[in-house]
């Protein structure tokens, strides 16, 4: 078997499973024996959302991190949401399938990068999206989701200056709704960056009876066609309860394998990137998990998270603070 240094390189551990082997069942009976749950994304692959216990955007996945009484929680997202996991859970074992499942907007902002932008800034209150580092965590005030982002900000002083990062997309489009001007880190997640806003101008007039459904990542030019602007969930939540027929949706794809589940008669179209030869614009670090990665990860309790005590102290209080506002 491999030994801790070997997975680290690796990322994940790489067992031959037997091919008659249904890991759906045994994923669950592991769950079962281990007193494990497994927390998965809505951009990961819908084998692993079929097999989870809890499938979320980035609040519902910290709200269930923070009250589980699970032993063991097998997080399939990218690396910052197992940290967030382990910040709020530390004397659980948090195993992640691939340990090297990064998010490019939270690797944008670099500790040691940002805490020397803070000097500019020292009369601010510090936001940070909870896409973040867990370093980045421990300098900040609060942190928020694309789900409360907007109501984290209003509940400052009109008065208070505030700093925002690392999205400087999702900074703007709360700017804009807000009235606030925040000092905003120059950063953005790829996937909903590369969303082009001239495909998307063709699909509203080949589809003219299509809502637009954007998430406040996307770039502004694509956020101004939209017709529903919101977290993954709020998207979500809009196709089962819309009396419409047919959405354009603006956010990773992943999301349409719960939409389907949910209405699937209902016709939902991804928008496509920028890049005219691509026809989908997919976080390829959510889809680095796969089912075999699950099983392996939960069967050895490998690659763990690991972090320090006093780096877990500091970051769970911004965390805690949003946590407790959602209250």
């Amino acid at each position: 078997m491999y030994n801790n240094k070997e997975i680290q390189k690796k990322g994940f551990i790489d067992w031959e499973i037997d091919k008659k082997i249904d890991l759906h069942t045994e994923i669950r009976k592991m769950c079962k024996e281990k007193n494990a749950i497994i927390l998965a994304h809505y951009y990961v692959d819908s084998k692993i959302q079929d097999v989870a216990d809890y499938v979320g955007d980035s609040l519902g996945l910290s709200q269930q991190a923070a009250n589980t009484d699970a032993d063991i929680i097998v997080f399939a997202g990218v690396h910052f949401m197992a940290e967030t996991a382990k910040i709020l859970s530390p004397h659980k074992k948090i195993i992640i399938p691939d340990l090297k499942s990064g998010c490019p907007m939270a690797d944008s902002m670099p500790a040691e990068a940002f805490e020397e932008f803070l000097k500019d800034y020292p009369d601010h209150v510090v936001v940070t999206y909870v896409n973040t580092t867990a370093d980045i965590k421990a300098l900040s005030d609060i942190t928020c989701t694309s789900s409360n982002a907007k109501e984290i900000i209003d509940s400052l002083p009109r008065e208070q200056k505030i700093v925002f990062g690392p999205d400087k997309n999702l900074g703007g489009y709360i700017n804009s709704i807000t009235g606030r001007e925040m000092v905003l880190w120059d950063g953005l997640c790829i996937v909903h960056e590369n969303f082009s806003a001239e495909r998307l101008k063709t699909l509203k007039k080949e589809h003219d009876d299509a809502i637009v459904l954007a998430h406040p990542e996307c770039n502004k030019e694509v956020l101004s066609y939209a017709d529903v602007i919101g977290s993954t969930a709020k998207i979500l939540n809009f196709t089962k309860e819309s009396s419409n027929n047919k959405f354009i949706i603006a956010t990773e794809p992943g999301i349409i394998h719960k939409m389907k589940e949910a209405n699937p008669d209902k016709i939902y179209i991804p928008l496509p990137p920028k890049n005219p030869h691509m026809l989908m614009s997919i976080c390829r670090n959510m889809k680095k998990h796969t089912i075999k990665k699950v099983y392996n990860a939960l069967k050895f309790e490998q690659p763990e998270v690991i972090l320090e005590d006093e780096l877990i102290r500091k970051a769970k209080k911004p965390i805690e603070r949003m946590l407790e506002m959602g209250k």
